[in-house]
């Protein structure tokens, strides 16, 4: 493959990553496919056939649903993906976390993960480059701070993540959050380290032993530092872990050291009459995004979340019902818009929890059974209708969702805010060609969904 960036024949793609849930894997896509590097996601380890429709590709990304997944699904699940990805050669191969840091030692393990990919990856030490400030996350002297429309809050005060459902955040100082998930030995690159000599701290630290490495970043001077670090080590740093801000990063590195151009602004895919929609986020910030959408078009239809822990009857009894409501609606030229919850709050995430904790399936399962019914939903209602274009909200909900729409490939197709983009899916069967967005809970404007219905594309 030539490297679109240097000339030079290169073994494999630049960036190969595999994403802990589909909405975060394909956030990597997006930072690279509108920096003018062709990217493509698979939802699935792909065919031949497949792959060969998607040659030249700078970035190659998995995405997985690891982040649900408790450490021993985590060491079933990981090792073909990691081992995959590692057989192209990347120059750089990627854990992409979420920005938020979503992880703990029994569910979505980052520390498990890493140990993992080492094992296919054999680099010296792993950076963990997890603040992205285009989306208003951002790391000083070690301490994640992450926005919301309150303003940035460090993680373990923030008003989403402190009571997330999963994974709650009560430490912002990501070593020693990590500290609880991997006993690798860890070292931090600060911000006047990186405004100085980065370069000998990386020296110091590799020669004292430290097998990950965080490192700050806050503006447009530190994220050229972290990408330059990144690049101009990956000999030894050939393992990253981190969110998006590791493409944001090398992008900005290479293109001040000239190595690729500015990219043009990419346009909107225009508008449509009807959007599909299914949510599984309790995030106050997706429930005011349901209710303005409520407002502009869209049919909000709630969905009983709590009987995916139950009889597999009740299940369909509730997948049955929210269709036939949501045909109804599109008929009516709405958009339908299924969601389990309307924030935190809803009486609706009690009675799951309840449902939960009555229940002898384990959490992933029911949050898979759940997804998976969204999923099943939006395929039939898209198949009934032609409607030709979807969201996915909700980063746990989207792997699970994604998987029935028999979608094994995406490409980059018009921003919306950065993380969630508007994507083209690629398959053998009728759906190919759907262009279908991923949104995480927290993420997006308050018309994101109305934003999707308009083709996405630049604001003026």
């Amino acid at each position: 493959m030539t490297g679109a960036m240097t000339g030079a024949v290169t073994k494999g793609p630049r960036v190969a990553w595999l994403g802990d849930d589909f909405t975060g894997a394909a956030a990597v896509m997006e930072v690279l496919a509108f920096a003018g590097l062709p990217a493509v996601l698979f939802t699935e380890i792909p065919s031949p056939a497949l792959m060969a429709r998607f040659t030249g590709m700078q970035g190659i990304g998995l995405a997985t649903t690891a982040r649900s997944q408790p450490p021993d699904g985590m060491a079933a699940s990981l090792p073909p993906a990691y081992a995959w990805l590692a057989a192209l050669q990347p120059d750089i191969l990627h854990y992409k976390l979420c920005s938020t840091f979503d992880s703990a030692p029994h569910l979505g393990s980052i520390g498990r993960a890493i140990e993992i990919g080492l094992a296919h990856r054999a680099a010296r030490a792993v950076p963990l480059v997890t603040a992205a400030p285009q989306m208003r996350r951002y790391q000083a002297f070690g301490h994640l701070f992450a926005g919301a429309p309150g303003g940035v809050f460090r993680l373990d005060r923030h008003p989403v993540m402190a009571r997330h459902p999963a994974t709650p955040m009560t430490e912002s100082d990501l070593l020693r959050h990590l500290s609880a998930q991997t006993d690798l030995p860890s070292a931090l690159i600060d911000l006047p380290t990186l405004a100085t000599d980065p370069d000998s701290a990386l020296a110091l630290h590799l020669a004292a032993g430290a097998r990950l490495l965080s490192l700050d970043m806050i503006d447009d001077r530190s994220e050229a530092a972290v990408g330059r670090l990144l690049w101009q080590h990956r000999g030894d740093l050939s393992f990253v872990a981190g969110s998006q801000g590791v493409e944001y990063a090398l992008v900005r590195h290479w293109q001040e050291a000239g190595m690729i151009p500015p990219a043009p602004p990419v346009p909107s895919a225009g508008p449509t009459d009807r959007i599909a929609a299914v949510s599984g986020s309790v995030s106050p910030i997706t429930a005011a995004q349901i209710a303005w959408a409520g407002a502009h078009g869209f049919a909000p239809i709630p969905f009983d979340a709590a009987t995916a822990c139950g009889l597999p009857d009740a299940l369909a009894d509730a997948e049955a019902r929210a269709l036939s409501q949501a045909l109804v609606a599109a008929a009516e030229g709405k958009s339908p818009l299924i969601h389990t919850a309307l924030g935190p709050d809803d009486p609706g995430v009690s009675r799951f929890r309840a449902a939960l904790s009555a229940t002898t399936l384990t959490p992933d399962r029911v949050h898979g059974r759940l997804g998976a019914a969204l999923g099943r939903i939006l395929a039939a209602l898209l198949d009934k209708t032609r409607i030709g274009r979807a969201v996915i909200s909700g980063g746990d909900t989207s792997g699970h969702a994604l998987r029935e729409l028999g979608l094994p490939a995406l490409t980059a197709l018009a921003p919306t805010i950065p993380g969630a983009a508007l994507c083209k899916g690629h398959g053998e069967g009728p759906r190919d060609g759907l262009e279908i967005a991923l949104k995480g809970g927290q993420m997006g404007s308050e018309d994101y969904f109305g934003w999707v219905r308009a083709g996405g594309g630049a604001r003026s």
